[in-house]
This record gives C-alpha cells, sequence and structure tokens, in this order.
C-alpha cells in the first residue's frame, strides 16, 4: 500500500468484475469513520481511497473483506 501525505491511500482490490462489486466496495470503505471520497477503476482493480485521517491496513482489508473481496498481495 502506497500512503501519500496527506491522507490518500491507493490499494489494488481482486475479484471485482462488475458495477455491483465497485459499488459494495465503495459503499464499505465510505463507512469507515474519515473517508472523503473512494475512486474504484474496475479495470486494474485500483482503489484509492481520501480521508481526514491516516486509515491503518487492518480497517482498510476488513472493509474490503466485508464487501467480500481481498487485497491483492
Amino acid at each position: 500500500m502506497a500512503v501519500q501525505a496527506p491522507f490518500r491511500i491507493t490499494v489494488t482490490v481482486t475479484g471485482m468484475s462488475c458495477d455491483h462489486c465497485v459499488g459494495a466496495v465503495t459503499e464499505e470503505l465510505r463507512a469507515l469513520s474519515g473517508v472523503r471520497s473512494v475512486d474504484v477503476t474496475l479495470g486494474t482493480g485500483a482503489v484509492t481511497i481520501t480521508s481526514d485521517r491516516e486509515l491503518n491496513g487492518a480497517e482498510i482489508t476488513g472493509a474490503v473483506a466485508e464487501a467480500g473481496y481481498a487485497l491483492a498481495d
């Protein structure tokens, strides 16, 4: 995971194949405290999260797992 100042992180989510997948991941990540926006590129699985605070890996992994997906290694 690459963290950029002030609070932006880009991760790769595996298994997404449709707009429903994008919506599920977006909804779970937006539910995290402080998240301002979530931008998903379906073709690559890239997900950029912008937040008011630094998010930790466990929070992001948990939210993605709650949506039914996983982070790429």
